[in-house]
């Protein structure tokens, strides 16, 4: 059963998980476009280890909503967070570990990733989409 109060806050995360996506996506392409291949895999990587644990957050967050299951929505919102951090933790360790990066490729696009998020509100807010 879905709770229908959660469908904004649902709506919204997955709209900026979008916006990382085209961002990870276009870092990509132009990594690829000006130094080639093995950077342009970096740059998909470091889009992934941002777009993967925010994904696992939006789902863990956004279980519950209302006034009656209050304490179920902090504690969804806490666990999502330790979470997140987590497989961030792990998806960097295990992007060093494994595979042959190139740095800037793979922190640029991470980076970009990152302040996606920011660069969907802001443009929600300047022209009122309403997500609703």
């Amino acid at each position: 059963m879905t709770n229908v109060l959660t469908k904004p806050g649902k709506k919204y995360a997955y709209t900026q998980l979008l916006m990382q996506l085209l961002v990870t996506l276009l870092s990509s392409v132009t990594v690829y476009l000006n130094w080639g291949f093995s950077p342009a895999v970096s740059a998909l990587v470091g889009g992934a280890v941002s777009i993967v644990p925010n994904f696992i957050f939006a789902l863990k967050a956004f279980r519950y909503a209302g006034a009656r299951q209050a304490k179920q929505v902090v504690d969804s919102f806490y666990s999502g967070v330790k979470l997140k951090m987590m497989v961030t933790a792990i998806l960097f360790a295990l992007s060093f570990k494994f595979l042959e990066l190139h740095q800037l490729a793979f922190f640029a696009t991470f980076s970009l990733a990152m302040v996606a998020p920011f660069v969907t509100a802001v443009v929600n807010k300047i022209f009122n989409f309403n997500l609703q």
